[in-house]
């Protein structure tokens, strides 16, 4: 089959690999209908995960697809099964999962998809079929009601976007800022609106995900200009904002987040910080009361069933963003896009 290769930075192809192969009887293979590139897959392509993960496996950690074989313990799926599964394997069943911290599970040892032998060499959904373990306790049943471009985000950013706005408690009337504007962020953004907040503002430096955010309503700043920081501060009146949710990842980000924040506000940190050191100044947050919640680990098993609800009412429509398509076999031309944010491109679809 074909699929698509981690190699090295900025080296990712399609390749013809083997075939998966069920190889415990818990797991099943799927025949991918349609997969994606996450932010936090370009660690692999920009760096510095690079330097963490050996070349030669399968990326992409979000899944959609079609049931063509089970191991003898699968009881919950079939043949021709339309499912997704969260992009971490969790048991269900250990201290950790039974807390809700399925990101965290003690006997997966928080192994996800598409990140090779440093996060438990599951394989990944970037070709033309893929293995998905533990599957009854983990894979959920996809209508065909549901878009393809809807339906991928189940595996990740709408789920992580459920649980970042439920970790920040927003209010009705209360100030927020966003940090960051990719895919995740804009769906962070459409769960924002839902609950009737105050001021918005949402920060990122690429002129069309700007765009996006402020056809919307919202206030869209752009942090390379001179005086994004008066600007935003001055949307959020009295002393900065209730809430920011930063969805990005960087000391530049969450510098940001600390200088938008009032006394006592929540910022919850949904980016993944592959950083070597976070530059945050802990007595400067304890002196201000500044509420703290870091959610890069994201426990999006937590979450599947309200977002696979919210497609199936029409509440939320994540395929708006899915600006570019791309065949499995040209994976290489998205990863280079995706990187770059120069072709207007906000999410890839992909399709083997």
């Amino acid at each position: 089959m074909k699929a698509s290769i981690f190699h090295s930075r900025g080296n990712i192809r399609c390749e013809d690999v083997p075939d998966p192969v069920i190889s415990s009887p818990d797991q099943m293979i799927v025949a991918i209908e349609a997969t994606s590139i996450c932010g936090s897959d370009l660690y692999l392509y920009e760096g510095p995960f690079d330097a963490l993960v050996p070349g030669g496996h399968v990326t992409g950690h979000e899944i959609l697809g079609r049931v063509i074989d089970v191991g003898k313990d699968v009881a919950r799926f079939r043949k021709g099964d339309r499912i997704t599964t969260p992009f971490s394997l969790a048991c269900h069943h250990c201290a950790m999962c039974e807390i809700g911290m399925t990101g965290h599970c003690e006997t997966t040892q928080n192994a996800c998809y598409g990140y090779g032998p440093a996060s438990g060499n599951l394989g990944g959904s970037h070709a033309e079929a893929a293995i998905v373990h533990l599957a009854d306790v983990n894979a959920r049943i996809v209508p065909d009601s549901i878009a393809a471009a809807d339906a991928i985000t189940l595996s990740c950013n709408l789920p992580t976007a459920l649980l970042g706005v439920e970790a920040a408690g927003l209010k009705p009337g209360e100030t927020i800022a966003i940090v960051g504007c990719g895919p995740t962020a804009l769906m962070t953004l459409d769960l924002v609106l839902k609950r009737q907040p105050g001021r918005v503002v949402v920060l990122d430096r690429v002129p069309h995900r700007l765009a996006v955010a402020a056809a919307k309503g919202v206030v869209a700043i752009n942090i390379d200009e001179a005086d994004w920081l008066d600007r935003a501060r001055a949307e959020a009146g009295r002393s900065g904002f209730d809430r920011v949710i930063e969805v990005v990842g960087s000391n530049e980000s969450i510098g940001a987040a600390l200088s938008l924040i009032r006394p006592g506000g929540t910022i919850v940190g949904l980016g993944c910080f592959a950083v070597p050191e976070i530059r945050m100044d802990p007595f400067i947050a304890s002196l201000r009361n500044i509420n703290i919640r870091m959610e890069g680990t994201a426990n999006v098993a937590m979450a599947t069933e309200q977002a696979l609800q919210m497609l199936l009412d029409g509440e939320v429509s994540p395929r708006d963003y899915f600006t570019h398509e791309y065949a499995l076999e040209n994976i290489d031309g998205a990863w280079a896009d995706f990187s770059a944010k120069d072709s207007g491109i906000i999410k890839a679809l992909i399709r083997p």
